[in-house]
């Protein structure tokens, strides 16, 4: 493996890929700077107010004067999306060239032709103040049926009730397109009775459902709420507890992606791998969803050039203005979204984090654009309105269909949402020592072939989308939701 990395011809920097002091000599360059692994050192001298170029893109306007050799970071690097709002334009460039795998998985077909990666029994609470009689109906239930643990998930959540408007109908939303999500097998819905998400206006959302496996009430109407909850349970599981996994082909995958953690490898190793695994299922005819609206900013113009028409890419172009008006109403400037972790690991600004997050969806065109709750119905890649942050966004892909999901880090994390978590590190050192939250070391796109790699990744995913194999998260028996909440709560 090299000590550094030029990623585009046309970049005026290297990423090291370990720790240098200064006078240490890199592909023939005097550092003049200590660096460590995974930030930016100067190919070249560039004065102040050069617009530096990284992945082939702008990543951020030089603030002082750069030598060759000098670490390039938070001191000299600012963002280059305070200059004015861009003007987007339509210029088609789509080179998909992965050919379609015949591979096929096992999973659960359902009645309206989708397929889940899992059989699970999902709990749904309409308001949030009744977790807790579901967590007790979780308990009891296991008690009798323990070969149901892991599968039970309660979709917690703090809402449902002192909202109002647009920010009410996102939650009913959300909550709706979960209960539909494919890896349900069975669906209990339980609300508490006075609360602003009522029962008869959330079904009316919910729309046709299986009755045998998908049942409803509320506390308020019982004596004793956990018993009804049981009974209802109850019916449900004598429904489900048949269902068989079926050969299935790729195309009935549904695959989202969302990074979380990030640093200056994820644009390296684990965001284009992902995309490498991303084109075999959208060449295969698969769905595979790409969120976090933020962190396409400063890497908008690229997406928007993959759109299969103007109709799509006028929607792309909506769904980035639309969100930078949200910031706007706010009063947040758009481009503060880089954590501290995200500096610690050498990313600067967030064009520079852009570039490498969408790396995640490889080369596949982009056939549609979805908004908060609205269900995948085009192969290829589609792009889901979202924030970056990952519980929320996971959420959106969960709605949005998704049965299984990537999930890079170059810092770690146990996160794993109510659908199958597959977390690819980025680099050796974090996938080795969080290994017991990480599935996947994407650091072998560094020193072994990438496609090989790729291989390696794809049969992990049909091996946890067939339940052959649990992702890490899922061991944790956790599946975090997170609402998308714009409105005022009363």
């Amino acid at each position: 493996m090299n000590d550094f990395i030029k990623i585009n011809p046309h970049d005026d920097v290297m990423v090291v890929l370990k720790d240098f002091h200064k006078g240490d000599v890199v592909n023939g360059i005097t550092l003049l700077d200590d660096v460590k692994m995974g930030h930016k050192i100067a190919l070249h001298d560039m004065e102040k107010g050069h617009h530096l170029i990284k992945y082939g893109n702008v990543i951020g306007v030089l603030s002082v004067d750069v030598k060759k050799g000098n670490w390039i970071h938070s001191h000299n690097l600012h963002t280059s999306l305070e200059e004015g709002e861009p003007t987007y334009h339509y210029n088609k460039n789509v080179r998909e060239e992965t050919p379609a795998s015949t591979k096929t998985w096992m999973g659960f077909l359902r009645s309206d032709g989708e397929a889940g990666t899992r059989n699970d029994f999902y709990i749904i609470p309409t308001v949030g103040c009744i977790n807790n009689v579901l967590e007790e109906v979780k308990e009891q239930f296991l008690a009798k049926h323990p070969e149901m643990k892991g599968r039970v998930k309660i979709l917690a959540h703090p809402y449902g009730c002192s909202q109002l408007g647009d920010d009410l109908q996102n939650t009913a939303r959300l909550l709706a397109a979960l209960a539909h999500n494919p890896n349900a097998g069975g669906v209990l819905i339980v609300g508490l009775g006075c609360e602003n998400n009522r029962m008869p206006d959330f079904l009316k959302e919910l729309g046709d459902v299986d009755e045998s496996r998908v049942k409803y009430m509320l506390c308020q109407d019982y004596e004793d709420e956990i018993s009804e909850a049981l009974s209802l349970a109850e019916e449900i599981y004598n429904v489900m507890k048949d269902d068989q996994r079926v050969e299935l082909p790729l195309s009935k995958l549904r695959l989202g992606l969302k990074c979380g953690g990030s640093d200056g490898f994820s644009g390296l190793t684990a965001n284009p791998l992902v995309g490498l695994v991303s084109d075999v299922i959208g060449a295969s005819g698969g769905k595979v969803a790409l969120t976090e609206v933020p962190e396409m900013f400063g890497a908008e113009q690229m997406l928007m050039n993959r759109a299969k028409d103007e109709e799509t890419f006028r929607k792309v172009v909506d769904l980035i203005n639309n969100f930078k008006a949200y910031y706007a109403r706010n009063n947040q400037p758009c481009y503060e979204n880089p954590s501290p972790g995200n500096k610690d690991g050498g990313i600067t600004t967030l064009e520079e984090k852009s570039n490498g997050c969408v790396l995640k969806g490889g080369a596949l065109e982009i056939n549609d654009v979805l908004d908060v709750g609205e269900k995948l119905k085009n192969n290829k890649l589609t792009l889901v309105n979202g924030p970056g942050n990952d519980l929320v966004a996971s959420t959106n892909l969960a709605a949005a269909g998704c049965t299984i999901m990537f999930f890079t880090t170059g810092r770690g994390t146990p996160f794993g949402s109510v659908i199958p978590t597959i977390k690819v590190g980025t680099q050796h050192k974090v996938s080795s020592f969080k290994s017991d939250w990480i599935d996947f070391d994407g650091g072998k796109m560094l020193d072994e072939d990438i496609y090989a790699v790729r291989d390696q990744l794809l049969d992990l995913l049909i091996d946890v989308a067939s339940g052959r194999t649990s992702a890490r998260a899922e061991r944790s028996d956790r599946g975090l939701i997170a609402l998308f909440k714009t409105g005022v709560t009363l």
